[in-house]
């Protein structure tokens, strides 16, 4: 049974994006809704799914980093865990946790040094 061709994919939307570069339909996710197809939505929706966590994986990463930086005790404007805390709306046990985990990325050569 022969396939149908795949519809082509649209990049993806980031936040920030200046607003001329989102397409002109924006009440729409990505064109899910318009995928008749349950194979095809299975499939693109799933393609998105595993963009979201990626994404949000790596900005965690990020966000790491930088508790790490900006908690470090060799830094004169060091920033205390509690304030990290209140800044990020984070406890401070997780403030602490992140800045712990940013430092390990930082010394395994992260690719953002």
């Amino acid at each position: 049974m022969p396939s149908k061709p795949e519809p082509k994919k649209r990049p993806l939307h980031l936040i920030g994006e200046l607003p001329a570069a989102l397409p002109a339909d924006n009440d729409s996710f990505f064109g899910l809704e318009s995928i008749e197809d349950p194979l095809q939505l299975l499939s693109r929706s799933t393609e998105l799914a595993d963009a979201f966590r990626s994404s949000a994986r790596r900005a965690e990463n990020y966000q790491a980093v930088a508790a790490a930086r900006l908690t470090d005790p060799r830094r004169f404007d060091r920033m205390p865990v509690a304030d990290l805390a209140l800044l990020t709306g984070w406890t401070e046990e997780y403030a602490a946790k992140m800045a712990e985990y940013g430092r390990t990325l930082v010394d395994k050569g992260a690719p953002w040094d």
